[in-house]
């Protein structure tokens, strides 16, 4: 509007102007233009009032950069527009970012917000000799995991992870802590992994079977409540933690040394892991020693003991009989290996259990596996000292078929030393897992466990093999 003011300001003054084009007309019709060129300038600066009435702040913006005068008023009107909050933003200015990974997750700033969920469901199947007379063993199926919860972080390099999960009819807390990082360093309080193994760590929707190493089960490792410190820089992951028991066995809801009161147990845990790149190789070696006071749970029952593989029969065919533990010392050692499609882990775990009326005894326990995907583009994840799973390459929708990993695995397990016989366990076992889309997948798992010294069938027997088949499928976000 101005530029059309400025315009008509110049036609008048060039009209008024001595000159050629000025002489070209008389002078009747000069004050004609001259007075047309009045009219139209008083009626676009009745115009301009009227809009600068309807917007005063955009008015005195405008004004702001030709009237010094003008500036102060200007500020109450800036200062009023940035306490009103834009919409999509918080009150820092930071936009909402909204992304989709399995859900909705929302990020403003430092601050974050993630839905999480799980459902993985089971059907197996154990073929044991004939007379073993148990009706836990063949056909078995269950809802493995339902689990529901969110992960986040507040901001100031503060975090969270809140996970509740229904498993064999109950529901218990899972990952479920306050943390706080700056630069390589972390702190997590509260129900959380104590940094027992590489096969424990690693997610079980992440696992390249469908259950973990045996050890992990047969020595209790376990979520408990406690103090976890990390420090990660380069290829180099140190962890150390102080727990007390898992958040079940601290309930107060049954009185005498089972009850939460009477729980003073706590352990002291540690773990360091080097992870190198050399050439096309991503390696891992690890290690972790523990240390656990039992406590007034010395008066109680401890024992080590495995399911035949899959998680949906509650028999055991190895384990100890009860003893009164007073303290537990375990150690282990991990190696892994990925290079392209291709993957290699181990792991060696021994326990050793301080009896209080007899000699310490100590189990044994570790794997070994290698694996491949059949399918191209396709590797194992892995961060932070565990494996991740990684999103297929070519998935289902998007002009291929998914990913397809192809793992074998030997899993030994060994109860027996002095006086206690629990048995000893070798698992040989075939995995094929199938992820048709990111967050989903399928497994079908193949175990030859051979025992010996296990539960003794009709005729006396405690060498035979049991043959295992285990189906899962998996939803994860």
């Amino acid at each position: 509007m101005r530029l059309f003011m400025a315009s008509a300001t110049a036609v008048a003054l060039a009209l008024t102007a001595p000159g050629a084009y000025a002489q070209a007309i008389s002078a009747e019709e000069a004050e004609a233009l001259r007075a047309q060129i009045r009219t139209m300038k008083a009626q676009m600066e009745a115009m301009e009032a009227r809009l600068n009435a309807a917007a005063p702040a955009s008015a005195a913006a405008a004004q702001e950069s030709t009237s010094p005068a003008a500036a102060p008023a200007t500020a109450p009107a800036l200062a009023a527009g940035s306490a009103a909050k834009p919409e999509g933003k918080d009150e820092k200015g930071d936009e909402t970012q909204i992304k989709w990974k399995g859900s909705p997750q929302f990020a403003q700033g430092d601050r974050q917000f993630k839905v999480k969920g799980r459902i993985q469901a089971d059907a197996n199947y154990v073929g044991t000799p004939k007379g073993l007379d148990d009706q836990g063993l063949g056909f078995s199926s269950e809802m493995r995991r339902i689990r529901l919860g969110a992960e986040g972080a507040i901001g100031a390099g503060f975090d969270y992870k809140l996970e509740l999960e229904l498993s064999d009819n109950a529901v218990d807390l899972v990952d479920t802590y306050v943390g706080y990082h700056k630069g390589p360093w972390s702190i997590r309080l509260g129900n959380q992994n104590s940094f027992q193994s590489l096969d424990e760590l690693t997610g079980d929707t992440s696992g390249s079977v469908m259950e973990r190493a045996a050890f992990t089960d047969a020595f209790n490792f376990e979520r408990r409540l406690g103090a976890a410190f990390q420090y990660n820089k380069g290829p180099w992951l140190a962890q150390a933690g102080v727990f007390t028991d898992d958040i079940g066995a601290l309930a107060n809801d049954s009185d005498g040394v089972d009850g939460g009161d009477e729980n003073n147990s706590y352990g002291l845990d540690g773990r360091l892991v080097y992870s190198p790149k050399l050439g096309g190789f991503q390696l891992h070696f690890g290690g972790s020693a523990h240390y656990r006071r039992l406590g007034r749970l010395a008066e109680s029952e401890t024992r080590y003991r495995q399911r035949p593989y899959v998680h949906s029969t509650n028999t055991r065919l190895i384990g100890t009989p009860a003893m009164n533990v007073a303290e537990e010392d375990h150690y282990g050692v991990e190696f892994a290996a990925i290079r392209g499609p291709w993957h290699a882990a181990a792991e060696y775990h021994a326990l050793t259990a301080n009896r209080v009326d007899a000699s310490t005894v100590t189990f044994q326990g570790a794997y070994a596996e290698t694996g491949i995907f059949l399918t191209k583009g396709d590797h194992r994840g892995y961060k932070e000292g565990i494996f991740r799973v990684e999103k297929p390459a070519h998935p289902m929708g998007e002009g291929g078929m998914g990913s397809l990993l192809f793992t074998l695995r030997y899993d030994w397990l060994d109860l027996n030393d002095r006086d206690i016989r629990g048995g000893t366990q070798n698992g040989y076992i075939a995995a094929l897992v199938w992820e048709p889309i990111q967050n989903l997948r399928f497994n079908v798992n193949y175990a030859l466990m051979d025992y010996t010294g296990a539960t003794p069938t009709a005729s006396g027997k405690t060498d035979y093999d049991a043959q295992v088949i285990g189906t899962r499928f998996e939803l994860d976000f």
